[in-house]
């Protein structure tokens, strides 16, 4: 008997009604014990987030029928046409990129040891294919923009190495989770709860933000538009920069959960790193959820949008994502349930649709700009937009009158002026308050956290990159970082960059002195001695310094004093409201 006609029989929870067969990737446990063994004589890859993400969802079936990352041919089929190969519908890349140095040590056949962060071995890749992508074309084909206000084409096209790797991988153990463990369900298990518990229909709701009374009053009414009990499951890999943090998020959905009917809601969690792709990314998720083994899922305004690009408009119609679901509804396997945004109209004390809005309604809102500006100052969030405990727990992490972090990164040539504006904004800054202000110069930095690395162009988008780090924690306690490096590289920049935006703000300040004042006041000789062939890779001379395309700021060092200059800087910072007035 096949296994298909098995699962007819016993109901084996891996062919659920709605799920369709799901390809795990873990190996059986001695054949993995055994793989886990060798990996250690194998070239390894220690996965950033976002890889480890999809590792992890690809080995436990959550991105069915996928087995590994993709190879060329299903590349250029989902880029071109949302679909793999073979014809099969799937929206997004999911490919494993890797520097040219790494990629330089393949070829088809051989293997790579996948680790995380600490170097456990979790899965191995059998290389079918190394290939190098036209990533703006990726962009344009996948996101619709080449837009760097798009955390996702920022992503690919700042933090994503050259090349990529495809092939099949075979998984030797999970990616290790402390927190929330009893909410950490796979698609395996999660179908095995749905059976044991006798829920047949199932309406998943995608969220990445805390939820408030309107998100309830939704996912409510589409639960019972489906017929159907509700799967809760906000996404915990990686979402929006400056999105509150899972942990905070988590504790508010378990908040909410008492808000709904009995025996009606299952709250659990998805490890995704989310590519902010609107449409396509929509498309996505209804085939992860199906995979899970929900059988209708919400769409709502503007799913996975990323907001506004460059012009003020934003990157995605707001029904867009409904509209290219509904085309796909015939071979996507779960039903879809599109649902308007969720209003409340004072007059009537009640939360509707935004459809049927009329005229005379007093409708209200409170944007997320206005809830954390009313959670800084201390002031009343109504209990017509949420809830209590919702409230008490979002001011624990964000308590009135706290102060935020930030980091103020300066970039530009040598002898552009970087670290004397640095110095006269650090002494305005405590000459005008006593927040704690720590200095990350590049020679300071060279000369104690990168003792040892070179200038070749990894060493130094390692060197920046340990800044950004560094930063970033000094920002998570609500401190000021004020780094000074050359930073001559675009993808090093946006790392520093990322690092220090999961927690607090990043204020880029190109100083752009022209190279020519820069070579004149070189008190050292390095440019002299970098024309004269004694000094490699030097930038500005015989290495690249790429402009930054979108700082915060951009400053002339030769065109005023520095005293002025940081005086612009300290308007800047007060009008973003990171200094007080």
């Amino acid at each position: 008997m096949t296994r298909t006609a098995l699962a007819e029989v016993i109901g084996d929870p891996l062919v659920a009604p709605h799920g369709g067969v799901l390809k795990e990737l873990y190996l059986p446990k001695a054949e993995a014990e055994a793989l886990k063994r060798r990996s250690a004589e194998l070239p390894g890859l220690d996965l950033n987030a976002r890889q480890l993400c999809d590792l992890e969802l690809l080995l436990n079936g959550a991105f069915s029928p996928l087995e590994g990352f993709l190879t060329r041919r299903d590349y250029d089929r989902v880029v071109a046409e949302s679909r793999l190969a073979d014809g099969t519908l799937w929206p997004m890349p999911i490919t494993l990129d890797v520097s040219e140095a790494f990629a330089a040590r393949l070829e088809a056949g051989s293997e790579i040891a996948l680790r995380d962060s600490q170097g456990v071995p979790l899965a191995v890749l059998e290389v079918s294919d190394i290939y190098w992508p036209d990533r703006l074309h990726e962009a344009q084909q996948v996101f619709g923009t080449t837009d760097r206000l798009h955390p996702g084409v920022a992503e690919l096209l700042d933090r994503t190495g050259p090349a990529y790797v495809g092939g099949r991988v075979r998984g030797v153990q999970p990616p290790a989770h402390y927190d929330f463990g009893e909410l950490r369900d796979t698609p395996r298990g999660l179908r095995e709860w749905f059976a044991a518990n006798g829920w047949d229909r199932i309406v998943a709701f995608q969220t990445r933000n805390p939820m408030h009374r309107a998100h309830r009053e939704l996912t409510l009414r589409a639960a019972e538009l489906a017929g159907a009990r509700l799967l809760l499951q906000p996404v915990v890999g990686r979402t929006k920069p400056g999105d509150v943090d899972h942990y905070t998020r988590v504790r508010c959905y378990q908040a909410l959960l008492p808000h709904y009917p009995e025996d009606s809601v299952k709250l659990s969690l998805l490890p995704l790193a989310m590519r902010m792709g609107g449409p396509r990314e929509a498309l996505w998720h209804a085939i992860i959820r199906k995979n899970y083994g929900a059988s209708h899922f919400i769409v709502g305004r503007d799913h996975a949008g990323p907001g506004k690009d460059a012009s003020g408009k934003p990157f995605y119609d707001p029904f867009e994502a409904q509209a290219l679901l509904e085309r796909h509804q015939h071979e996507l396997g779960i039903a879809i349930v599109p649902f308007p945004a969720m209003v409340y109209a004072a007059n009537r004390d009640a939360y509707l649709p935004s459809t049927e809005v009329t005229p005379q309604d007093e409708v209200r809102d409170i944007s997320g700009t206005e809830l954390r500006r009313r959670l800084h100052a201390g002031e009343a969030i109504p209990e017509w937009f949420t809830f209590p405990e919702v409230v008490r727990i979002l001011r624990e992490r964000h308590p009135a009158q706290a102060q935020r972090g930030f980091a103020l990164f300066f970039t530009g040539f040598s002898g552009a002026g970087k670290s004397t504006l640095a110095q006269a904004v650090i002494a305005q800054l405590l000459e005008q308050g006593s927040r704690p202000v720590t200095v990350l110069d590049g020679d300071e930095v060279r000369k104690h956290l990168s003792r040892g690395l070179g200038f070749s162009r990894e060493d130094r988008a390692a060197n920046v990159t340990r800044i950004g780090y560094v930063a970033s924690e000094i920002v998570r306690h609500g401190g000021i970082a004020v780094c000074a490096p050359i930073a001559p590289y675009a993808d090093a920049r946006a790392e520093a960059r990322a690092l220090v935006e999961a927690h607090g703000d990043f204020v880029e300040v190109h100083v752009e002195t022209p190279l020519e004042v820069c070579e004149a006041r070189d008190r050292k000789g390095l440019y002299a001695q970098a024309r004269a062939g004694k000094i490699a890779g030097f930038t500005g001379i015989s290495d690249p310094y790429e402009v930054p395309e979108q700082p915060e700021l951009r400053v002339d060092a030769s065109s005023a004093e520095p005293v002025t200059l940081a005086r612009h800087i300290l308007t800047l910072l007060r009008n973003r409201g990171l200094i007080g007035a």
